[in-house]
């Protein structure tokens, strides 16, 4: 089903063709993160790989801020080879495939490299391999973040202290689920409307990465920081089948090659950055609350409802097999 973010992509694409001219094949990417965020950079990246590695063969463009359309419409645009490539949650692709639900089931990785380690490897592999049903090939993975929660009612401490706070949500019913079963009221809503929505007092909080939080200056809306971190969330690039099909074998590879070459690019970013906008944060006059490892514990053994719940939603041989990836992963 096409509506007015079908529109705007058409417009959008359109102007891009005047630029296209030079080059043989034209890439449109679509995305709904600012261009101050580390993923927006990294596609950069991508970019020049690709477009130096073509010799000027293919023209990458890059839409940020939703300009494409909110993630569903640009994963359906992707299908229908509306659109070339999109970079979306991962989440967004168990609307199609209740199995993605669980790479962002909450508290499921104890650190970052644990969740890379299994994306990397044949538990992530099988995932990409899901959407060729779906018409997509994937590309890899780009990191969204860990997600922690920043609100107008008080600092989050425990889950009680989430007690219906009214919190925004992406459209993920896993992600609602965690925050109904924490005693907040979760609220999805696209993720464009969420800076006013704040400012207006329509929802009282919202949960992101910190690199979310200040690229969209969300720090100026809010009151408390918590660092709850209680999903980590990746983005899934995902390329039309029958482009990706259309394209040379050199440069298929060259497409995936510059893909991994991006996500080591972020992670340089990522590292770099995370404690100066945990500052800039702080600086900007939100109360920092960094939980300790302890307090989040409460958080995931409150959740481990949501987890085992979701063994039925995503099916027993999945669900089970990713949860002993990240097993195997953490050397337990």
């Amino acid at each position: 089903m096409f509506n007015k973010s079908t529109f705007a992509l058409a417009v959008a694409m359109s102007t891009g063709l005047a630029f296209a001219a030079s080059a043989e094949t034209v890439i449109k990417v679509g995305h709904g993160a600012a261009e101050a965020f580390h993923m927006h950079r990294a596609l950069l990246k991508f970019e020049e790989l690709v477009e130096t590695g073509s010799n000027g063969e293919i023209d990458v463009q890059i839409f940020p801020s939703s300009q494409m359309g909110p993630d569903r419409e640009m994963i359906e645009g992707v299908q229908t080879g509306v659109l070339e490539m999109a970079i979306p949650p991962s989440s967004f692709f168990a609307g199609w495939d209740p199995a993605f639900a669980v790479i962002e089931l909450p508290y499921m990785y104890a650190s970052k490299d644990i969740a890379f380690d299994v994306l990397d490897g044949e538990a992530g592999d099988g995932m990409l391999g899901r959407v060729e049903n779906q018409g997509l090939v994937g590309l890899g993975w780009l990191e969204l973040g860990v997600r922690n929660v920043t609100n107008n009612v008080r600092p989050v401490a425990t889950p009680a202290d989430l007690e219906g706070v009214k919190l925004r949500t992406m459209k993920v019913p896993a992600h609602v689920a965690t925050f109904e079963t924490l005693g907040a009221n979760p609220t999805p809503m696209n993720f464009g409307e969420v800076y006013s929505a704040l400012q207006q007092g329509v929802i009282d909080g919202q949960e992101n990465p910190l690199a979310i939080i200040t690229s969209q200056r969300f720090y100026e809306v809010q009151k408390y920081l918590s660092t709850t971190g209680h999903v980590f969330a990746v983005y899934m690039p995902v390329m039309s089948q029958f482009f990706f099909e259309s394209l040379s074998p050199e440069h298929q590879q060259l497409v995936k090659d510059s893909m991994a070459k991006a996500r080591a690019y972020q992670a340089e970013l990522i590292a770099a950055e995370d404690a100066e906008q945990l500052e800039q944060i702080r600086t900007a006059g939100v109360e920092v609350l960094e939980l300790t490892a302890e307090q989040r514990q409460a958080f995931a053994d409150k959740t481990e409802s949501v987890r085992l719940q979701y063994r039925d939603e995503v099916g027993a041989e999945v669900y089970d097999g990713w949860v002993a990836a990240v097993a195997a992963a953490s050397g337990s």
